[in-house]
């Protein structure tokens, strides 16, 4: 369950078509590892991929549902954005709406290091913790992170934590507009992306259609690195939503 590739076949496995995509820079696509020079031109990518494969004759008529963990969250956010009535809904993990305070360098060193990233943006200077440490819980399955040899290891480009800076601010600006069907889901414990957001983006989208799922003492990696019984709850949740919103259409 370490891979994204374990979430689709879970989901596969139900009776749902899952298509993913590595955003340029991470996983096997091309470009230089772990840099996002611009998160709009990302996004761009995204809604790109996913409409040319909503195009093909034998996905007409058929539900699509959005699906992002952490950045991913993020990234559909801005895709949500760009098509407000495109999407059938959207399931949110650990959604980057807002990068926890721990997370983010003090505000001089920050200040400073969007100075830098103008002139040095591919350079890996950003101070980081151990996210690994800080996003699973079970021990064991953070020892098997090390053995992914296309995860992005360092501290993070200067240029693509101002653009995650950047874009964390901009959402947390435009919760009111979000208006599909939503499916929130947190650990309460997470100090890699803030909880409250996630809370905050409940309360303020207009969607009629909202839910959340808080889970007590979990971290930031809700499908990698909790205790299997708190993966199992997670995807029960998962799929009973997505089962009840396909059963209404």
């Amino acid at each position: 369950m370490l891979q994204y590739s374990g979430v689709a076949r879970k989901l596969a496995s139900c009776g749902f078509g899952v298509f993913a995509m590595d955003y340029p820079g991470f996983g096997l696509s091309e470009g230089l590892h772990g840099y996002i020079p611009s998160f709009d031109s990302l996004v761009n990518d995204v809604v790109e991929h996913f409409s040319k494969i909503k195009e093909k004759p034998e996905y007409h008529g058929l539900p699509s549902f959005l699906f992002g963990e952490s950045m991913g969250g993020a990234v559909v956010l801005k895709v949500h954005f760009k098509q407000p009535d495109s999407w059938t809904g959207a399931i949110l993990v650990a959604p980057m709406c807002k990068i926890a305070d721990n997370v983010i360098p003090p505000w001089p060193v920050k200040q400073f290091l969007i100075g830098i990233a103008k002139l040095l943006p591919e350079r890996k200077l950003v101070p980081q913790k151990d996210l690994g440490e800080m996003a699973f819980r079970d021990p064991k399955k953070l020892q098997q992170t090390k053995y992914n040899a296309i995860a992005y290891k360092g501290n993070p480009r200067l240029r693509t934590a101002v653009e995650m800076l950047r874009t964390t601010q901009e959402i947390e600006q435009r919760l009111h507009e979000v208006s599909l069907p939503l499916l929130i889901l947190h650990g309460e414990a997470d100090i890699v992306t803030d909880p409250s957001v996630s809370k905050a983006l409940y309360e303020q989208a207009r969607s009629a259609d909202k839910k959340l799922h808080l889970y007590k003492d979990s971290y930031h990696a809700l499908l990698e690195g909790e205790p299997d019984e708190i993966i199992y709850q997670v995807f029960g949740d998962i799929i009973s939503w997505l089962n009840n919103h396909v059963e209404k259409i």
